[in-house]
């Protein structure tokens, strides 16, 4: 079904929306955006205008409501009505502020978080936004880090972790790195307006940039990495970890590390938590890593893949070139391709 729903208002659920089960921006073949509703066949159903490229989506624990988000450095993000297609609010990024095209709602669905970049002081922040007064803002607390990136909830609780890319920038410059020599990225877990926990990679590993995660019923976090040196001297790119304990890093073999140039672009657990999907549009690879061994189980050749979702049946992904696939096995089965250019994120419903 082209264009948007128009069904009612957002209040009964997203179970309204039908077979709608994952979120992916995309640019139409005439140069307009569009967040797009993809069912588990890889139809997409409906779609939302964009003003601009889109990133990723934060969606509403329990309406049809959907944010979405500007690619880095962006100062917008909308509020959309997955069910009618209107936009419901616009949230402006404060002066002095530019997102980072994540963010998340807290376990209530009351508030909003946003990864931010206070340019000037060079200091990541996260806007906190109140969807019950319409989505203002009503503060914003440090990310624990520089370059605050993809931001997840822990599951039942209201405990947020943050991938601190570690990478200075300001608008002035564009997407240049600023700051590459002097990199400290993180991973750093935040409660109310305090940090409670910050972990560090070892420092040989400070240009190796935290960038997406994904988190499992029992608060165990994936995350992926983006290497800012030269790709042959790339060490590795993924890592789990828990509260309170060290991280467990992935050691793939040279081929398997080479496989992903450096570069890894989403992070998604199967259902059942047991595997994690890592994503390089950069290497057109798709690596399944069984989390317990802590190795590559399988991997897939899929040019420009990026978008990961997960459900019952396995993982979908998305690419640059419109394909909506499944992983089976060492391969993907193709379910349709479709004159988009899918970017970067799939988010599950």
């Amino acid at each position: 079904m082209a264009g948007a729903l128009a069904l009612a208002t957002p209040d009964f659920g997203w179970a309204g929306l039908g077979s709608v089960r994952f979120l992916n921006a995309a640019q139409r073949p005439d140069g307009a955006y569009a967040l797009f509703g993809i069912s588990a066949s890889g139809e997409a159903l409906f779609s939302v205008p964009l003003p601009e490229r889109g990133h990723a989506a934060a969606a509403h624990p329990e309406v049809p409501e959907a944010v979405g988000f500007a690619r880095r450095p962006g100062v917008f993000a909308f509020v959309l009505d997955c069910v009618s297609g209107r936009v419901l609010h616009r949230l402006d990024a404060p002066e002095g502020r530019h997102f980072y095209g994540h963010g998340v709602f807290s376990m209530d669905g009351r508030f909003l978080f946003t990864t931010e970049n206070d340019y000037e002081a060079g200091e990541g922040v996260i806007g906190i936004w109140d969807r019950s007064l319409g989505y203002v803002r009503v503060g914003e607390m440090p990310s624990g880090g520089v370059g605050p990136h993809d931001i997840r909830r822990l599951p039942g609780t209201d405990v947020l972790v943050v991938a601190n890319g570690g990478i200075e920038t300001h608008p002035d410059s564009g997407r240049a790195k600023l700051n590459i020599p002097m990199m400290e990225p993180n991973l750093a877990y935040l409660r109310g307006d305090g940090v409670e926990e910050i972990v560090e990679l070892p420092r040989a590993m400070h240009k190796n940039s935290i960038r997406h995660m994904a988190v499992r019923e029992d608060g165990l976090v994936a995350f992926g990495m983006q290497w800012q040196g030269d790709v042959a001297q790339a060490p590795v790119l993924f890592g789990v970890h828990m509260r309170g304990e060290a991280p467990r890093l992935l050691w793939p073999t040279e081929q398997e590390k080479d496989a992903l140039r450096g570069y890894v672009g989403s992070v998604t657990f199967s259902q059942d938590g047991a595997q994690v999907a890592i994503s390089s549009p950069r290497g057109g690879v798709v690596q399944v890593i069984d989390v317990a061994e802590m190795r590559v189980a399988r991997s897939v050749e899929m040019p420009d893949v990026c978008g990961i979702g997960a459900d019952e049946s396995g993982f979908v992904l998305t690419s640059g070139d419109g394909r909506v696939a499944r992983v089976d096995e060492n391969r993907f089965v193709d379910l349709g391709r479709q004159d988009l250019r899918w970017d970067n994120h799939m988010v599950a419903l």
